[in-house]
Formats: C-alpha cells, structure tokens, sequence
C-alpha cells in the first residue's frame, strides 16, 4: 500500500478521535455549568486533509506511476 492510501483511513480516525474528544469536553463542561473551551475546527481541517491526500492518492496512481513507469500499486 502506498503512503498515500495507508494515509488516509488513518488521517480520518485521528480526526475523528479528536473530534470526539473535543465535544466530549464541550459537553462535560456544559454539564458542570461552566464555559465551554472554544470549538476547533478539528472536522473541517480533517476534511481538508482527506482531500488533498485523495487528490495526491490519485496523481500518484495513475500521472505519476505512468511517467515513472511505476506498477499501478
């Protein structure tokens, strides 16, 4: 697998787990009555991520592998 493919599932789940964690937080201080820390934008810069590591997963795959005459992996 390459960096790119392997990157990707694993991008998202610690996305996803900081995400959770966050509003875990939000939600246990609501609870407490106290201020909540300021929301991150953990999902959206996830999200960015993910896109560029598809669009570099894709150039990869088929521009690249091309040129180099790389085997489509």
């Amino acid at each position: 697998m390459c960096i790119f493919c392997a990157a990707i599932p694993a991008t998202a789940a610690i996305g996803a787990n900081l995400n959770a964690k966050q509003k875990a937080t939000q939600r246990a201080a609501e609870k407490e009555g106290g201020e909540a820390p300021a929301e991150k934008p953990i999902a959206k810069i996830t999200l960015a991520a993910l896109v560029f590591l598809t669009i570099g997963s894709v150039i990869y795959h088929t521009i690249l592998a091309r040129i180099w005459g790389l085997p489509f992996i």
